[in-house]
């Protein structure tokens, strides 16, 4: 197998790891004046991923990187084309941060409360955006014979990529609750056990209706059976999420997320971005790539370093397994 496929499928990888930890991080941001009717439960919320949220996005970091410096014109042709909604969750991911941070620094419902509104809107925007971009990158931008994207940002906004974005808010949101419902107890974990039913009917029909268009404008046999698992996960997510078995539906919405993406990378390859263009050209792992010294160098570090962060992040998650109830959360803020 060619260095160029090997990145490709790492790459997919990580975007798949990002959706999948980074998605029920999204759906607690969205969720929070949903689910929260006070002060103390909306601090609950927000400690459900207080020691994760950080190190999840670390996987959007490395995805970024490898891109860059992997595939240089996908990345180049990438960030100047989608340069006004990649900005707008970035700012967006920025904020959210900030809110975690600051939310606790001044005893004041004001304050607190619009650091709230920071952390529901950054949680929203990416979660709406990053559908809309990988919708796109899949459906295919007008790209010239330079490998210059020649549309606007109102291009970008095309019936598919909507629906993606759509379908990715309501994944993450559904992500999201059951993460809730697996890491809190008492009427918290009740109310989020019961959103995530009611979640479950967009989701699936968004899902359901994306995956399919994506594949009957592809037609790509790996893509087909890849979505056919990821709606089967999906499927056997809202079946868990009815018996409250919290541990299995988070599996399954998980499962779904990753298949989700796999299904999008293989129905893109050997394109990273096609064109729609009559005379333009479409770049692939080919014409896209690094020097085959640089990939190889790549893979070397890859291989050094990335057991060295999976150990270090699945003990993170191991350490703060536990649920959280609002009696853990003291009563005055500190």
């Amino acid at each position: 197998m060619e260095l160029t496929t090997v990145w490709f499928a790492l790459i997919a990888v990580l975007w798949a790891g990002y959706f999948l930890l980074e998605g029920f991080d999204f759906g607690v941001g969205m969720l929070l004046p949903v689910l929260a009717r006070d002060e103390r439960e909306r601090r609950l919320l927000i400690n459900t991923i207080g020691p994760v949220w950080d190190g999840n996005e670390v996987w959007l970091l490395v995805a970024g990187g490898a891109t860059f410096a992997a595939f240089p014109e996908w990345y180049a042709t990438l960030f100047s084309g989608f340069y006004l909604p990649l900005l707008l969750i970035l700012v967006a991911l920025i904020v959210r941060g900030l809110a975690f941070e600051y939310r606790g620094k001044v005893d004041s419902p004001q304050w607190r409360a619009r650091w709230d509104l920071c952390i529901i809107a950054g949680s929203f925007v990416p979660a709406l955006l990053w559908g809309v971009a990988f919708g796109n990158i899949v459906r295919g931008v007008p790209i010239n014979a330079q490998h210059e994207y020649v549309g606007s940002f109102f291009t970008l906004l095309n019936p598919y990529a909507l629906v993606g974005g759509l379908t990715t808010l309501s994944l993450f949101a559904l992500h999201g609750a059951v993460f809730l419902a697996l890491k809190t107890d008492g009427d918290v974990r009740e109310r989020a056990g019961r959103l995530a039913v009611r979640l479950s009917l967009p989701a699936v029909a968004l899902a359901a209706g994306f995956l399919l268009w994506t594949q009957l404008r592809h037609d790509d046999a790996w893509g087909w059976a890849l979505s056919a698992a990821a709606a089967a996960a999906l499927v056997g997510a809202v079946l868990a999420a009815r018996a409250r078995r919290e541990g299995w539906a988070f599996v399954a919405t998980g499962a779904t997320l990753v298949l989700a993406v796999a299904a999008l990378f293989v129905t893109l390859f050997p394109d990273v971005m096609p064109t729609t263009l009559t005379g333009g050209e479409s770049l692939t792992v080919t014409n896209a790539a690094s020097t085959p010294y640089t990939l190889k160098v790549m893979t070397w570090v890859a291989v050094c370093f990335t057991p060295i962060v999976l150990g270090y992040q699945s003990w993170t998650y191991w350490v703060f397994r536990r649920r959280l109830r609002v009696e853990h959360i003291p009563v005055s803020h500190p």
